[in-house]
């Protein structure tokens, strides 16, 4: 049994490396009290005073890592240390009109919580660390920095914070605002001042230094806004130096945003940064039938998978499909309510003749050349510089990735290479972004911005 826990334990140690503090606060607390491997069945036990947090949290990933060690599926159960199994907890009763309204006004948008969030590969850590903020705020991963490509769900892991935050605390003070909102709040308070008195500015600057919990999405909109910038930084100083917690939501890591202010940057870069990926094949799948459950939809497995397999750029591309098939169901009344592959295919056909059409090689060679601010004949030429050859090698890689080129007719299109030389491209590409976080984030990046 404690041979087969070791195992899972490095696993989700593993899981959560760029974390270390989640390992040691949720994991390396449990403790194994039974283990039946023929039958599957794995009892953990936990502090009291963190059994329902793992259950709710955790316990798929736990589940998941013992099923693929075990090599065949495992039930987790989760007991409070020194005690019997925890009774299930008395429903709670929804939230009240004055409750909705009351989030409303902090900025938090009804359904986006941590129940209707699809986890999966591509976010497991984002997830782990934000459900771990929002019941630790101020004193662990502060701020927190999410960051990932346009449509993977940061705006819906952000706002989870909030909601689960306020269930935890109903009278904390919490702000949800976006960077561009900030910006126009902050805009029309300099603006009062100057025709009033300073009492605009002075309210503006209360609010958000007087807050518990303050979530900023898109923060990269900040570039070239001085007066901004400056604001933010004095509410970041008035919060995060004491326990006050800041989430933070960005299209790209800390050293990649532009014309924000050093200092700035280096506030952001103090906490925790977490990135979102684009989903894998099961994600996609997961994330459209969860969709279709929410609308009251009934969408067969097989069309789910039919439609993510030929759809890979992110959350709201999926969605958007989704929303075109069941529109034609709906405003079709000859058409049979059953929703079909074929009806698939034929409401969704330009899309997927589109995101077809676009992967080419040029459009590859043009995509990565703008990106990495080179020409698109450097991707001919026979220069080695490392600022040329490594975007040509990674849009050798995308190439390979993306379309149905062979070797020697990617080579061709590069300058008339030899498909030996696109071979290591590949190679280096695959095994660089195994270990490097900044050029996987990059290349998913040109993954959404080739596919459109």
């Amino acid at each position: 049994m404690q041979v087969f826990w070791q195992q899972c334990l490095e696993s989700l140690k593993q899981l959560v490396q760029s974390a270390p503090r989640i390992y040691d606060t949720w994991f390396k607390v449990l403790n194994p009290i039974f283990w039946d491997p023929d039958n599957g069945m794995l009892t953990l036990e936990a502090p009291a005073s963190k059994v329902r947090y793992l259950r709710d949290s955790y316990l798929k990933n736990i589940q998941t890592i013992a099923s693929h060690i075990h090599g065949s599926p495992v039930s987790v159960s989760l007991v409070p240390a020194m005690s019997q199994p925890a009774p299930e907890p008395a429903p709670v009763a929804g939230p009240s009109p004055v409750d909705i309204r009351r989030r409303e006004e902090t900025g938090l948008l009804p359904g986006l919580t941590f129940e209707n969030y699809v986890n999966g590969n591509a976010n497991q850590l984002a997830v782990a660390a934000a459900e771990h903020v929002a019941t630790t705020t101020g004193t662990q991963y502060n701020p927190l920095y999410i960051y990932g490509g346009v449509g993977l769900g940061k705006t819906h892991l952000m706002q989870a914070i909030g909601h689960r935050y306020l269930d935890l605390h109903p009278k904390a003070r919490v702000r949800c605002v976006s960077a561009q909102d900030f910006i126009n709040e902050y805009t029309a308070a300099v603006r009062e001042s100057a025709n009033k008195t300073h009492a605009s500015l002075e309210k503006f600057d209360e609010r958000y230094r007087n807050l518990d919990l303050l979530l900023i999405d898109d923060v990269q909109s900040l570039s070239g806004a001085k007066g901004s910038q400056g604001q933010f930084f004095r509410a970041f100083e008035a919060l995060v130096p004491h326990n006050k917690q800041l989430v933070i939501t960005s299209d790209t890591y800390t050293r990649g945003l532009k014309d924000i202010e050093p200092r700035l940057i280096s506030r952001l870069s103090q906490g925790l940064s977490v990135a979102i990926e684009p989903p894998e094949f099961e994600m996609r799948t997961a994330i459209l039938l969860n969709k279709a459950k929410a609308m009251g939809v009934d969408l067969p497995d097989e069309v789910a998978a039919f439609i993510a397999k030929r759809l890979k750029s992110n959350v709201r591309e999926l969605e958007g499909a989704l929303q075109q098939v069941v529109a034609y169901q709906q405003f079709q009344p000859s058409a049979s309510r059953e929703i079909t592959i074929d009806i698939a295919k034929r409401v969704l056909r330009d899309q997927f003749q589109v995101v077809n059409s676009l992967i080419t090689i040029e459009n590859i060679q043009k995509t990565v050349a703008d990106y990495y601010k080179i020409k698109v004949a450097d991707m001919h030429s026979k220069r080695r510089p490392a600022s040329i050859a490594l975007p040509r090698q990674i849009a050798m890689y995308l190439a390979k990735e993306l379309t149905q080129h062979s070797l020697p007719e990617i080579g061709e299109n590069f300058g008339g290479r030899d498909h030996t030389t696109v071979m290591h491209a590949v190679r280096k590409i695959t095994q660089e972004r195994k270990s490097n976080a900044e050029l996987n984030h990059e290349i998913h990046v040109l993954e959404q911005m080739i596919r459109g």
